[in-house]
């Protein structure tokens, strides 16, 4: 199916709403062409018209992230920051609907792992360093509704009973950088999910007691690191807590204290956005 061709400014007098942004200083951070090419499995409108591409379907997702927007509101903001997606002022942009059918591309395909893989690879690349460490932790997001049959219930000592899912998360021990995620159900150990959000040479891992174990121990050797674990914890701790500034900018600044949509592949597909932007 085809994709309508966005960006070309209708003849006229085009007013320029807006002086520049921080959006213009993002849209030459990243290399789109893989990203492109990676979404091109996404046909485009269900009913035979010409559809949005679905890179700029992406870009918007990315802004419905940075500006904690539902649907209705990214349709209605795009009219404002359509530029960074690639439309020109004097053309129509996407309904809600387009996003839904989006989203739901994203997960026929899994396609979130893969762009979060694309986009992270090219971040990491631009970082001149050299790699001392992994942070491991993990945090859980309370499900879009309690009815939501993949997510599940957990309780921790103290605290309010949560319905959700659990984003456990491999990060840069001194960036912070995300580099890996894997998502499950709330009530999955975090030493058993862990392996699978571990970069490849990660470097001292650090982590909690909730790691310690031979399976995620094995894991973080198999990879070709070192774990860092339970016997350090008080020394190591400050380091272990830069993922938890990680979790509060996700919480706090980017709307991921509820999943909006039902589903772990649809919760997989939030968080990766998440991380991403």
């Amino acid at each position: 199916m085809s994709c309508r061709l966005i960006g070309q400014e209708a003849f006229g007098f085009a007013i320029d709403r807006h002086g520049a942004s921080s959006l213009d200083d993002l849209v030459g951070l990243i290399d789109w062409a893989p990203v492109d090419q990676a979404l091109v499995v996404i046909s485009g409108a269900a009913k035979g018209e010409p559809a949005s591409p679905p890179l700029a379907l992406f870009k918007a997702m990315l802004l419905s992230i940075w500006y904690d927007l539902s649907d209705v509101k990214l349709a209605e903001a795009l009219d404002d920051r359509a530029s960074f997606c690639g439309f020109s002022r004097s053309e129509p942009t996407p309904e809600r609907t387009a996003f839904v059918g989006f989203r739901r591309s994203l997960v026929a395909h899994g396609l979130d792992k893969h762009l979060f893989d694309a986009i992270t690879d090219q971040l990491k690349a631009k970082a001149i360093r050299v790699k001392t460490g992994t942070v491991a932790n993990a945090a859980i997001i309370a499900s879009a509704s309690e009815d939501d049959g993949e997510g599940h219930w957990i309780k921790h000592k103290g605290r309010p009973a949560v319905h959700g899912f659990k984003a456990h998360v491999g990060a840069d021990a001194d960036t912070a950088f995300v580099e890996e995620i894997s998502v499950t159900p709330a009530n999955i150990n975090d030493g058993k999910a862990g392996p699978d959000a571990l970069p490849d040479n990660p470097g001292d891992v650090y982590a909690d007691s909730a790691y310690r174990g031979d399976h995620f121990g094995k894991a973080v050797i198999a990879r070709g690191g070192t774990p860092r674990l339970e016997a350090w914890n008080r020394p190591i701790h400050r380091i272990r807590g830069r993922i938890e500034k990680v979790f509060g900018t996700w919480k706090r600044s980017y709307g991921l204290r509820r999943m909006r949509w039902r589903g772990l592949a649809k919760a997989g597909v939030q968080i990766r956005l998440t991380a991403i932007a």
